[in-house]
């Protein structure tokens, strides 16, 4: 079995070595001429890889499913007219047969599909004797390092050698700042196995909201990714899929413009790898505290119905003796927990007392 070590970073034509690589494109093709437009529009600004789903594996039946193989022929002429390279996703064996047939550059595999080790395995059949192809494998929907690393590696035991990697954030319950948590520390670590291999990031799906994007992108270049694959759409107010997320191509011309590409960025760095970790930490939190809020209204409504008081001075007390012991024995500082529980307490009275308003 071949290592992922032994795995080189990609290139890509007309990508000058050291520069950030930048897969742009809507995120479903709708129309021949919405997907020739974008095309244009982004080759018009030096993006050199063009991405669209044609095939989408929506969560509800019902949804904007992609064009089907119809928008292969699309692809096709953007190759043609632009002289792009082309990518799309591929979800199962016969995805794969069809692009391959269709000669198209790039394939990727999305997170729904690299967390089903079954379906990883029958895509990786199929590309045995295709090492022409680039194949990408985003992370899988749950923070499941090994399950990433599995994909890759049956796709790489394959004698697929173009391979690569794009970071796209893990779902998650509760309110959260973004669409997807980016737990970095994830992507840094596959890093660590696979010093080699080319590591992107997708912006889009990790914010969400294109407000994001550039933020996020930033933070990718700053901590040592390849590149960034970013949804472009000429009119995303109008697409059919993701389109709180899409920026327009002149939108993802002034966020690469502002773009800063540092050179000499220790990925492997140990202090940027444990910040990272502070930052996930702090989103946990913040999460954390949301649905407690959301709790504490909970009970506040109870308590209106009921004709009860919003402060319960025993059950105050309870809490916070269970809570200390509890911080006791995870070695916590008592005093710390016992102003933080204080605190957290104050807003939850608060929020119940806002409903008596």
């Amino acid at each position: 079995m071949e290592s992922l070590r032994d795995i080189q970073p990609l290139k890509f034509p007309g990508i000058d070595d050291g520069a950030p690589v930048i897969i742009a494109g809507p995120c479903s093709a709708e129309t021949e001429l919405q997907t020739l437009d974008a095309a244009r529009a982004l080759s018009a600004i030096g993006v050199k890889v063009f991405r669209a789903g044609i095939w989408k594996p929506r969560t509800m039946p019902g949804c904007f499913e992609g064009v089907g193989d119809v928008g292969l022929q699309w692809l096709q002429r953007v190759k043609s007219e632009t002289g792009m390279a082309v990518a799309t996703e591929v979800a199962t064996v016969e995805h794969v047969r069809a692009a391959l047939d269709a000669g198209i550059d790039i394939l990727w595999i999305g997170a729904r599909t690299s967390a089903n080790p079954f379906a990883m395995q029958d895509v990786a059949d199929l590309l045995k004797g295709h090492d022409e192809v680039t194949v990408l494998v985003k992370n899988p929907v749950n923070p499941d390092l090994e399950l990433w690393m599995g994909a890759l590696q049956r796709i790489h035991n394959a004698g697929i050698t173009r391979l690569g990697a794009v970071h796209r954030g893990f779902s998650s319950a509760g309110q959260h700042i973004y669409r997807n948590d980016p737990q970095w520390h994830i992507p840094f670590e596959l890093r660590r196995h696979a010093p080699g291999m080319t590591l992107l990031c997708d912006p889009s799906h990790i914010g969400g909201k294109r407000q994001y994007v550039e933020q996020l992108s930033q933070i990718a270049l700053d901590t040592g990714f390849d590149g960034l694959m970013i949804e472009s759409h000429c009119h995303p107010e109008s697409a059919l899929s993701d389109s709180a997320q899409q920026v327009t191509p002149g939108m993802l011309k002034e966020i690469l413009d502002r773009l800063i590409v540092r050179s000499g960025m220790p990925v492997d760095d140990d202090l940027m790898l444990l910040r990272q970790q502070i930052d996930d930490c702090d989103h946990e939190l913040l999460a954390v505290l949301a649905r407690r809020m959301s709790v504490a209204r909970e009970i506040g409504r109870f308590k209106k119905s009921q004709n009860l008081r919003v402060v319960q001075p025993a059950r105050y007390q309870d809490m916070i003796k269970a809570r200390l012991d509890e911080a006791e024995s995870l070695g916590l500082m008592p005093e710390f927990i016992e102003r933080l529980m204080q605190a957290i307490h104050e807003e939850s009275v608060r929020q119940q007392l806002k409903l008596l308003e």
